[in-house]
């Protein structure tokens, strides 16, 4: 079984499924931990329908879609903020999928796109509750920094040089 990335419509029946997936499990994640309720049905299709990906969409974004055996499996979204720095959004794997090495795959894919458009620092911000991710990210040599925007939501915000320094 291999993996497979490649840049994907962010509409895209495979990317929507995930996006649905993706915000599914992190909005019900915030509400168990807040809330103690899993998020309403009605509030996620409101929320689901109030985003836009069109800030993943070329040239100044690119969503990014993994494929386990064929499998839509994941996603991971560059956004460029200005001429040398990209944004990494909605990085998610299929709870089925994950500890497969489907994340890493995504994050590195996502960082060689993102220097390909020119980007020689990548950016992200995370919440507390998704230890995951913030594990990746130190792993894959992000570094946690200052608060880089005012998203709520966000807790954690990491960047990593995509220069080689040597």
């Amino acid at each position: 079984m291999t993996w497979t990335v490649a840049p994907e419509a962010p509409d895209s029946p495979a990317a929507t499924a995930l996006w649905r997936a993706y915000y599914t499990e992190v909005s019900d994640r915030y509400y168990l931990l807040h809330e103690g309720r899993r998020t309403d049905p009605a509030e996620l299709e409101r929320e689901i329908a109030a985003q836009s990906w069109e800030d993943l969409r070329p040239p100044k974004g690119l969503l990014l879609v993994a494929r386990f055996a064929g499998e839509a499996a994941g996603t991971a979204g560059v956004r460029l903020l200005d001429a040398e720095t990209a944004e990494l959004k909605r990085v998610f794997v299929r709870e089925s999928l994950r500890g497969k090495g489907g994340a890493p795959l995504l994050v590195r894919a996502a960082e060689e796109a993102a220097r390909a458009r020119g980007a020689a620092r990548m950016i992200l911000d995370t919440r507390s509750d998704l230890t995951e991710a913030r594990a990746l990210y130190a792993r894959l040599g992000y570094t946690e920094t200052e608060r880089h925007n005012d998203d709520i939501y966000a807790d954690h915000w990491f960047t990593k040089d995509l220069v080689d320094l040597n």
